[in-house]
């Protein structure tokens, strides 16, 4: 267990949505379940600490909008709260440059010293109501003691000379390197030895490790799962043309009691070596990408008529429990029974199939994301996207949208493979 601070800048919305849906989320990783977090944010020019809670599960939630930042998002529990308080004290312990010391990409504290005071100044200010901040903000209720601004550490540590100081001071802040690696393309989205999906699908929990396997269901098997007819903009539908997610994501989340599994509809794509202007992209993106999204939206929102949603959902849920009925994947299966037991343990054995099936109808009505994984997409188009998936309406709600990038490379050099970080060269 280690004690860290997560400070959010002068960020009063992602302080507010921290606390508000119990999640942190990190610029790195390296955190563990138990750890502490003090929960910091710049209120008038002054660091302050108003809430502190202990890390649980990883999670792929991503309730901020800066949310692509965060290379590691985890639940937190224990909450705890106090008036807001100075940090500037930790300058009497850690001297000027204390931000790049103890908060500087919320590394765990390793001095006592430091750790014993956060809790003593926590403590003297507990109170039992969250401090969330109205912009532009509380009043900081302890003395503000020679506040240095850990928010200035970047322009810090762009000077040369201050910044070999800090490394002398402190060896810890020295990033360490793994490697280097020689960034490559793949050649398309399915090829079987460099194809996108082919290679996603192979690694896929390793990749993405937000998606932890016993809390989720992944049936890789395109051509599965379809939906009947191209969706026009007034919701009519032309038929005789077919949508098909590259693979289908079922993930549990037992902290969402409302609707504790989402379908995930996962659409692979790649650019690749033969897309390879930025024109030819464009139009690809615009002409294929989002519209295929798109019907994928259409098929299960409200603009389509309920006949055909529920005749799509009631075919999707038979082939998917055909699928984890397999003698290949009684593993699946038992880990729908294991999540259905958890929400319920008095259910019995011969209710439990029906309520796999109950949950699963609920989530496709109410609760869907679209997920994409391609070889390159900025924030601009992914923000677009988002948009545009979000405008499809389900019973309750809208149905969501991610996009991650994922990249191949080929290592150069391997320097030391307890590091974290990798450096990489693209031509």
């Amino acid at each position: 267990m280690s004690v860290r601070i997560l400070h959010c800048s002068d960020n009063i919305k992602n302080y507010n949505t921290c606390i508000e849906k119990q999640i942190c989320g990190f610029s790195n990783r390296g955190q563990n379940v138990g750890d502490i977090v003090y929960l910091a944010v710049k209120i008038k020019k002054q660091s302050v600490c108003g809430a502190r809670c202990r890390l649980s599960s990883i999670t792929d939630e991503n309730p901020w909008d800066d949310g692509v930042d965060y290379a590691n998002r985890m639940r937190a529990t224990n909450f705890e709260f106090c008036k807001p308080f100075s940090l500037s004290f930790l300058a009497d312990i850690g001297g000027p440059y204390w931000g790049l010391k103890y908060v500087q990409g919320s590394k765990p504290i390793k001095d006592q010293n430091v750790i014993d005071q956060l809790n003593y100044h926590f403590n003297q200010n507990r109170t039992g109501d969250a401090p969330t901040f109205d912009v532009p903000a509380a009043p900081v209720t302890t003395e503000q003691n020679n506040p240095v601004e850990e928010d200035d550490s970047e322009e810090i540590v762009s000077d040369p000379i201050i910044a070999e100081e800090i490394k002398e001071l402190n060896p810890d802040l020295k990033m360490d390197i793994m490697g280097t690696f020689q960034a490559i393309q793949f050649v398309n989205e399915s090829d079987k030895i460099n194809g996108l999906e082919t290679l996603v699908n192979e690694n896929f929990y390793s990749l993405f490790t937000f998606f932890q396997e016993e809390n989720t269901v992944l049936v890789p098997e395109n051509r599965k799962f379809m939906i009947d007819g191209v969706y026009k903009e007034d919701g009519s539908i032309i038929p005789g043309i077919r949508s098909i997610p590259d693979a289908l994501l079922i993930k549990f989340d037992p902290n969402m009691m409302d609707c504790p599994l989402q379908v995930n509809l996962i659409e692979y794509e790649c650019y690749g070596q033969k897309k390879n202007t930025a024109s030819i992209k464009s139009g690809y993106l615009n002409s294929t990408i989002i519209p295929q999204l798109m019907r994928f939206a259409a098929g299960f929102s409200i603009i389509t008529d309920r006949e055909t949603r529920r005749k799509t959902v009631d075919n999707w849920i038979e082939k998917f429990m055909d699928y984890i009925a397999r003698a290949e994947n009684s593993s699946l299966e038992a880990k729908m029974v294991r999540w259905v037991k958890e929400l319920n343990p008095k259910l019995n054995e011969r209710a439990i199939y029906s309520e796999i099936e109950k949950l699963l109808r609920k989530a496709f009505e109410t609760n869907i994301r679209v997920l994409l994984i391609i070889d390159e997409l900025s924030r601009e188009q992914k923000a677009t996207i988002k948009n545009i998936i979000n405008a499809f309406k389900l019973e309750n709600g809208c149905i969501g949208f991610d996009g991650y990038v994922v990249s191949l490379v080929q290592r150069i050099n391997i320097m030391d493979k307890s590091a974290q970080y990798a450096l990489t060269v693209q031509s």
